[in-house]
């Protein structure tokens, strides 16, 4: 018989949470190359499910506990050391609105005279570039400490203070030195003392290595479930992302936060201090989510929702906390995945378990077609992230991820790679500058200033990073083109050169060019060799770094230097010479097709000098 489809949510109940849990991670898991995982679920203060799957460890098959297995939450990290933060705060220790000097041991230079507030960090517009050596790491040895780490380096301030946010583990690193030295405790004591211990998380902690008593405990993470395992990951900016701890332990630690600092009688904030905390919201692309304290809103189906994300190399978290429903939702992972899918998986997991338990009604709204076209328009281009690296050498990456917005032939916005959504996202344009993704709860926003789009961002990371338009000279559809047409050049300089001298050596030709003509023709051609294996080398470290997140750190120091210095010689000789062989061919008697190619091993000379100072290869330094 028919049946009428149910209406409203379904039952947030243990049954039907179990029973949708299991039928969705399970094939999750295994569709995507993922080892193993643990959800929990929380619903007016208690623990309403918790659950374990797949493998903490696969090579022995051992399953996921959620009481006892140890994951590696990432940046959830971060909300330890935010409630930590905030402690201080309302015990008069810490003023959110003050210069952190005050506070410190050593100096965070003013940007334009204006100082860094710890609202400031906790809603992550401090304004300070990404900085990412000694990030993370298995050598204990080999990682220095988090104060260490943050006296060795501070990292360039690239925007005014408040106004843009970009993502910091340097930040974040920051306050919790400061929560050290105004409460006169050891960070990591700190945490098991005022937040561990009341809340009975008895598998949590912040140290790193893991204590004895709980190395047995921990899962192995994994790049894909079908790869080698990784060893134990050493955080360097510890406050930001060292935690370890079950599905339950953080279930107990939703619970707290959900009950306004209180769990089982014992209280680790202030009810106002956790509300506080929980919604004073700073919105930097409305309508899209915000930043609170510590927290990036969520927010799904009309519902308020906040939370954090969080990555290592081997494990992938991420905690939602719907304030309108009194409920929790945790889930980490230890496998990236097949192509990093487990990104993919744990939005959907959110955003399903929205759908189900707190469901909105779709946006019908659409502006007319015309006008859509118009400002998808007024939206394509090459964008740049906020948190990036902007005075090293992984400016770099700057040029090579760009972010690439279009409009398709039926003048529709295309921007694939910015709904965080498993499926391929399509945009509709629903109010003014407002996009859905028709294939998920994901939006696109911009904001727009005398009538041209100043920024934009999307859902869940508009807290933290909005995308801007790039320098005209450090714009990569300028950029790239004219670097590639240089490489060309010189490639075809550099293979030529030998195959010229095979086929006049078969010939038994005499070669044309003596003495100074014949200096300037070798010159020319081994600097354009040069400037190749430079690019090279570029090429190889950058894949190093990156391939490895482990490879940032200070065992690289000698070949960055290296490969710094090569690029001064390369670079700036190689355009001098090839200058000089130009300068050679024109005032002499060669033919013009030689005078033509001199030219072209000038122009990719300047391109690549250009690119060279635009995104600091010319420097020289290991901060990065």
């Amino acid at each position: 018989m028919p049946t009428t489809p149910r209406q409203g949510p379904e039952s947030l109940s243990k049954e039907d949470v179990d029973a949708w849990l299991d039928g969705y991670m399970r094939y999750a898991l295994g569709k995507n190359d993922i080892a193993g995982a643990v959800v929990t679920v929380v619903k007016d203060g208690q623990l309403l499910t918790k659950r374990g799957y797949g493998y903490a460890d696969v090579a022995s098959r051992k399953p996921v506990n959620p009481d006892l297995t140890l994951f590696r939450p990432g940046s959830v990290s971060k909300l330890i050391t935010w409630t930590a933060v905030m402690q201080q705060v309302e015990q008069g220790k810490i003023n959110l609105d003050a210069d952190i000097n005050q506070y410190l041991d050593f100096k965070i230079k003013p940007y334009r005279g204006q100082p860094v507030t710890m609202r400031q960090l906790m809603q992550h517009t401090a304004g300070f570039e990404e900085q990412i050596k000694d990030l993370i790491g298995s050598d204990r040895k080999g990682i220095p400490e988090y104060d260490e780490l943050l006296k060795r380096w501070v990292p360039n301030r690239i925007f005014a203070p408040g106004t843009t946010p970009a993502y910091s583990n340097y930040g974040t690193s920051l306050a919790g030195y400061i929560v050290q030295r105004t409460s006169g405790e050891n960070f990591y004591d700190y945490t098991d003392r005022h937040i561990f211990t009341p809340l009975k998380m008895n598998h949590s902690t912040m140290r790193q290595p893991l204590p004895a008593a709980f190395q047995p405990l921990m899962a192995t993470g994994y790049k894909t479930a079908s790869g080698d395992p990784l060893k134990f990951e050493i955080v360097g900016p510890s406050p930001a992302g060292s935690l370890s701890s079950t599905g339950t332990d953080m279930a107990r630690f939703m619970i707290a936060h959900l009950n306004n600092g209180e769990l089982d009688g014992q209280r680790i904030l202030k009810p106002e201090t956790a509300r506080y905390m929980h919604t004073a919201v700073k919105l930097y692309v409305p309508p899209l989510d915000g930043m609170a304290l510590g927290f990036f809103q969520t927010n799904v189906n009309g519902r308020r929702v906040i939370a954090h994300l969080g990555d290592t190399e081997g494990f992938h978290t991420s905690l939602h906390l719907f304030l309108d429903g009194n409920t929790g939702l945790y889930a980490s992972f230890n496998s990236g995945g097949e192509e990093g899918g487990v990104n993919g998986v744990r939005v959907a997991l959110f955003e399903q378990f929205a759908d189900r338990y707190f469901p909105g009604k779709p946006d019908m709204n659409r502006v007319p077609k015309e006008q859509a076209k118009k400002h998808a328009e007024m939206m394509a281009g090459n964008w740049v992230a906020s948190r990036r690296a902007d005075s090293s050498f992984l400016n770099l990456t700057a040029l090579i991820g760009q972010t690439k917005v279009s409009v398709d032939k039926d003048g529709n916005l295309v921007a694939s790679g910015l709904s965080l959504s498993a499926a391929k996202p399509k945009w509709v344009e629903t109010e003014p500058f407002v996009w859905h993704d028709l294939n998920s709860n994901q939006r696109l926003a911009a904001v727009v200033k005398d009538g041209k789009v100043q920024r934009f961002s999307g859902s869940i990371m508009s807290a933290f990073t909005v995308f801007e338009r790039p320098a005209w000279y450090k714009n990569s559809a300028l950029v790239m083109p004219l670097l590639q047409i240089a490489i060309g050049i010189l490639l075809i300089t550099a293979i030529l050169w030998p195959v010229r001298h095979a086929v006049r050596r078969y010939h038994k030709a005499e070669f044309a060019l003596t003495g100074r003509e014949l200096l300037g023709y070798r010159l020319s051609r081994s600097a354009a060799v040069a400037i190749l294996l430079v690019l090279v080398g570029w090429a190889a470290l950058i894949t190093v770094m990156f391939g490895e997140l482990e490879n940032t750190g200070g065992n690289l120091d000698t070949l960055v230097i290296i490969v710094q210095l090569l690029t001064f010689v390369a670079f700036l000789g190689g355009l001098a010479i090839f200058c000089w062989y130009a300068w050679q061919v024109w005032t002499g008697k060669r033919r013009w097709t030689a005078k033509v190619w001199s030219l072209a091993l000038v122009f990719a000379g300047i391109v690549v000098v250009w690119v060279g100072f635009a995104f600091h290869m010319l420097s020289i330094g290991t901060n990065y």
